[in-house]
Order: C-alpha cells, then structure tokens, then sequence
C-alpha cells in the first residue's frame, strides 16, 4: 500500500535514513538503464534532472526501489503508480506526496532525510540559494534527488528524443509499445554522452533495451507523436 507522507505510523523516521542493502555510493538502476548511467547506477549525493515527467523517472526510481530503498515522489499527483509498480517499485516503500504546497523545499528536505530516492517536479524553478540548501541536505543523507523538469548544475541529465509508436496499422488497431532515444549527459564522469534506444514501455509493460536487430528501424526518421487514427464512417 502506497503510504501518504505525513500519515502516522507510515513510511521511514524522517530524519533517519534507513539505508538500502545496495553497496558503495550507487543506488542500483534497472539493467535497461544502466548503460545510460557513468557507473552502471546512481551515484548518492547526485541531482539527476530529466526533461520531463514520464516512464523513464518512474523506471529510474524503480531500480532503487527494488533493493529496497525508501523513495517519494512529490509533486506528481497523476504518477502512475501502478506502471511503476510493475515495473519493480515497491509501493509498501513509496511517500507520495502529490502537492507539496508553497513550502515544497522544506518538505524535500524532509524527505531526503527519511528516503534514498526522491522523485520531485518543481510546482516552479528552485532560485539558486533554494538549490544550494536541497544539494547539502542531499549530500548529508547520501540519497539521489530525481527532478523532472530543468535543475541547472545537475550532475546527470537524460531526455527522450524520438519515439516510435508499435500496434497501429494504417489507422487500425492498438497502441501496443514506444521505442524511444534516450540520451544521457552531465557533468563529470557523466560528461560523455550516452544515447541508447529503450522501449518506454515494451508491449509486457516493462522497460527494455532495444533488440540492435531492430535499430535499422529505430534509426528511419519518424514523429515523436503516436500516429493519427483515421475517421471511419458508419455504414
């Protein structure tokens, strides 16, 4: 059961970090994602921004938790929980705090305090001093703070780039499973870019690396968006 932050008696001490079975200064990643990340994982104490809120930030907090670390999502009331889920996230482990409210900084600090991973979309852009007091609190626990959305200075950034929509013929049938380019870049170890191509999600749900049979596919120029289904007329 999903626990809502604040409720008593749910979810880790904030404050106490209970820490993962995972060794060294890396949170695990699933194996899809891990050629995207400079040491296979993510590094605690790191920022990672990705562009926006979609599977690829449910899948990234997935890995972590899976070997059993605490995390938050905060300011994502539409997070598909369930996809995550399937994905390997343990909701007996997950804060969800779907509006932080005006004081949102105060209430991620908290939660770095309590989790190993937090998932936060900004409700607005963190002024600098604002940045600066989440990345100390980060360092002090050694957690991994996700941001969906633009965090100048963050050590990793990934962003999708151009899909694929499977299952729709010539405007029939289902939307089935998304090949997406991922690419990774930062600062540091992270300053080499990485570009791999992931189904986000595969047809089982799940995210996984693309098949290199299908990458001559993958690489032909299409839209991002899922092709239009035609008007069919009755009778």
């Amino acid at each position: 059961m999903l626990s809502q932050a604040g409720d008593p008696g749910l979810g880790p001490k904030l404050g106490s970090a209970w820490i993962s079975p995972s060794t060294g200064g890396i949170l695990p990643a699933l194996p899809a994602l891990r050629d995207l990340l400079p040491r296979g994982g993510l590094a605690r104490g790191s920022v990672v921004a990705i562009a926006e809120f979609g599977l690829l930030c449910l899948a990234l907090a997935a890995g972590a938790s899976a070997d059993g670390a605490w995390c938050a999502i905060a300011g994502v009331p539409e997070a598909g929980v369930l996809a995550a889920v399937g994905l390997g996230l343990d909701a007996d482990r997950t804060l969800i705090v779907p509006d932080p409210g005006p004081s949102w900084p105060q209430v991620v600090a908290s939660l770095l305090d309590g989790c190993e991973l937090v998932l936060l979309r900004p409700p607005s852009r963190a002024p600098a001093v604002v940045q600066r007091r989440l990345e100390a609190s980060l360092r002090r626990a050694g957690g991994v703070l996700l941001v969906a959305g633009e965090w100048p200075g963050a050590q990793l950034c990934l962003r999708v780039g151009r899909q694929q929509w499977t299952g729709l013929g010539d405007g029939h049938g289902r939307l089935r499973a998304c090949r997406a380019e991922v690419t990774a870049d930062g600062r540091g170890e992270a300053a080499r870019t990485r570009t791999r191509w992931l189904w986000l999600p595969a047809e089982d749900g799940r995210v996984a690396a693309v098949d290199p049979a299908d990458l001559s596919l993958a690489e032909a120029p299409f839209a991002g968006d899922p092709p239009r289904l035609q008007a069919v007329g009755a009778g």
